[in-house]
């Protein structure tokens, strides 16, 4: 394995980083919630997979050399959380509301 924080802590956090955000963005596209269009989640379920793809990759196989640090690895994950939640709580909104007067 090559994290070792103690030896090179961008390196090790930059993996985890990746693999994490690439992890929530497989399963926000998996999970059919926020009212998200087919597209977008398709989209989210690709990057997520390459996120983390290339973060088992620096982590596991990787032997050392250079390596691309994407810093899109942490901005769209947010962007897409942030969408993933508008579109759930728009969707929450327009649920039925039940009518409380009735007796």
């Amino acid at each position: 394995m090559n994290i070792d924080f103690g030896l090179d802590p961008t390196f090790s956090w930059y993996v985890v980083l990746l693999c994490l955000s690439g992890a929530i963005m497989v399963g926000m596209a998996l999970a059919n919630v926020g009212g998200q269009s087919n597209g977008a989640r398709i989209f989210s379920g690709v990057v997520g997979a390459a996120f983390l793809g290339y973060g088992v990759y620096l982590a596991f196989i990787f032997q050392g050399g250079s390596y691309m640090m994407f810093f899109q690895a942490f901005i769209l994950p947010v962007l897409l959380v942030v969408n993933f939640v508008r579109g759930a709580l728009a969707r929450r909104s327009e649920a039925p509301q039940v009518n409380q007067d009735q007796h």
